[in-house]
């Protein structure tokens, strides 16, 4: 993904922990966002609405509903969540695109 950003001089944080954002590898901080860490890795498009039209994070504080994803931690059942509000795990499965779709 282009556009990466991360700040890294002058900042600690934990050791990155392997997010799989639809199938492919991220590295990621845990405790950070998923929202945080999808936009540090230079991803934009989060979902599209029904028209196709792709749409990205707007809030980022959980009360807009733009940046929906859907969740999952190891075997889990998806859940469909604001990436801003759910916090970085290791194993963490994210889709922009509801599983059925996938």
């Amino acid at each position: 993904m282009s556009g990466a950003r991360r700040i890294e001089e002058g900042v600690r944080r934990p050791d990155r922990v392997t997010l799989r954002l639809d199938g492919a590898d991220l590295a990621a901080c845990p405790g950070e966002s998923v929202l945080a860490a999808l936009v540090a890795s230079g991803a934009r498009r989060l979902r599209d609405d029904r028209e196709g039209t792709a749409r990205g994070a707007f809030c980022n504080m959980g009360t807009c509903s733009e940046c929906t994803v859907w969740v999952r931690k190891g075997a889990a059942a998806w859940v469909r969540r604001r990436a801003c509000l759910v916090p970085v795990e290791a194993d963490l499965c994210v889709l922009t695109h509801a599983p059925e779709a996938t």
